[in-house]
């Protein structure tokens, strides 16, 4: 199986998921370093908000998963 196969194997399996991580990440991203640039935080500051997308995203993503999962 060649790469290219092997690629839009993966995209057609997991596409959509690939898609809403890619849009949280560079939502969050682009709103902590929007909101530093305005505020100008100290540097552990900026990377604790970075961190606690991680942690956002599991939550989030979590949440919707056990709201589907009580209709």
């Amino acid at each position: 199986m060649s790469a290219i196969e092997r690629l839009r194997e993966i995209l057609a399996e997991h596409g959509r998921g690939l898609a809403t991580d890619f849009v949280f990440a560079v939502v969050w991203v682009t709103l902590v370093e929007a909101f530093f640039t305005l505020v100008e935080g100290p540097q552990w500051a900026y990377y604790l908000f970075m961190l606690a997308g991680v942690i956002a995203y599991f939550g989030f993503f979590a949440s919707v998963e056990q709201a589907t999962e009580e209709e």
